[in-house]
């Protein structure tokens, strides 16, 4: 099943996908393999049909909330489908690319067994893998995911980000934007560069397209510098050098560069001109990183930035936010708030929910509290650490969402 995948998969567009896995898994005794893809929000579980008979209406879209192929993709486990007979199974298998969320299959087996589960996960991992690389050069998935028209900007900004999900043992990373089709001036970034991660968020001012282009110049520019190897201190006033350069004092960027030492637990960050991050530990306590702030990138003011450090636990979490999560406006004109907002994470962490599932419910509680239109854009970046034992992350890595099957 995998070699004869492995050898089809370089010459396979993402059209011809379902059926190309479909023929293969067949090999493994997995018969009528169906895929599902998340839509952008997450709120559903889309059939990825290429060729041939199209499924029932009620197959093609599957909701997320309230159904076993939702929960499978929620918690990352494989779960048995609702109305299997006698003479067979069928599964809910997740779609995981590393440990990006991307969908579930659906697969039917005749057999219950730990090989079959194995040949199952297995599939699953392939098969992401194999939509991850077709899918960068396929407009098919974008528009199946799509739930609506997608404004220029946005399309520039989800272009520009890295996924929404990273994990390799030391650490879990995740995050989420919105409004997703209209986001427009918010950006995150992260990298990792041997034992250091490097995270940042932006908020540029304004809604418009030029807030995007505005974003999209500070990430470029502050990932330029950080592999030339620049400090954080160093690639802040690049960035303002950058903007100023580019657009003389009419724009701006808030922001936070940080960096971890995952060897250390050592948290070093510069703030500028943005809300301080959160620490949350022992998923009960929480803490601002309060840190001098300097001037907003772009502004020329010529202030001298702060370096600030933490010394973080194993464990931890830090909590970048920009102002449209806590500052959302609901019935009566109330905000959503810091400590609404703080509250959420520790209560869902209690729940041993994996972090990207924690941050998807998060996103859905804004929008429902702003009754579902969001009049800035909103983002979150989480950054969980293991400890310096990558070896010794036990049920953490299980909370970060790490499931292969």
């Amino acid at each position: 099943m995998l070699a004869g995948l492995l050898k089809a998969s370089h010459l396979t567009p993402l059209e011809i996908l379902p059926a190309t896995v479909a023929e293969h898994a067949a090999a493994a005794g997995l018969r009528d393999v169906r895929i599902y893809l998340a839509d952008l929000q997450q709120y559903s579980l889309r059939l990825l049909s290429g060729p041939g008979p199209i499924p029932d209406t009620r197959e093609r879209e599957l909701p997320v909330e309230g159904t076993v192929p939702g929960r499978a993709f929620q918690y990352g486990q494989t779960l048995p489908a609702a109305g299997a007979g006698p003479r067979g199974y069928r599964w809910w298998v997740p779609l995981l690319d590393g440990t990006e969320r991307m969908g579930v299959l659906n697969i039917s087996t005749a057999l219950d067994d730990d090989r079959t589960h194995e040949h199952m996960g297995l599939l699953a991992s392939l098969t992401a893998l194999m939509l991850d690389s077709k899918g960068r050069s396929s407009d098919t998935g974008a528009r199946l995911t799509r739930a609506r028209e997608m404004s220029v900007a946005a399309e520039m900004q989800w272009h520009l980000m890295p996924p929404r999900t990273y994990a390799d043992g030391r650490v879990v990373i995740s995050a989420a934007l919105e409004p997703a089709y209209l986001v427009s001036g918010d950006a995150y970034d992260y990298a990792t560069a041997g034992p250091v991660v490097h995270l940042s968020v932006f908020d540029a001012m304004g809604h418009d397209t030029a807030a995007g282009l505005t974003a999209g110049l500070a990430v470029a520019a502050c990932r330029n510098l950080r592999r030339q190897g620049a400090s954080l201190t160093e690639t802040g006033e690049a960035i303002e050098d950058t903007l100023v350069r580019q657009f003389g004092n009419t724009r701006y960027v808030t922001g936070v560069l940080a960096a971890l030492d995952t060897r250390t637990g050592v948290f070093s960050w510069v703030n500028r001109g943005h809300h301080p991050p959160v620490v949350i530990r022992g998923g009960r306590w929480s803490t601002l990183l309060r840190c001098p702030p300097t001037h907003p990138m772009g502004t020329g003011l010529g202030l001298a930035s702060t370096l600030c450090r933490e010394q973080l636990e194993p464990g931890d979490r830090v909590v970048f936010y920009t102002d449209g999560i806590t500052e959302a406006r609901g019935p009566g004109d109330r905000e959503f708030g810091l400590s609404r907002f703080v509250d959420f994470l520790i209560r869902h962490h209690a729940d041993g929910l994996p972090v990207p599932e924690t941050l998807r419910r998060l996103v859905h509680a804004v929008l429902d509290h702003h009754g579902g239109r969001l009049q800035d854009d909103a983002t979150v970046l989480l950054c969980e650490w293991f400890g310096p034992r990558p070896d010794a992350v036990g049920p953490a890595a299980a909370r970060a969402g790490l499931h292969i099957a």
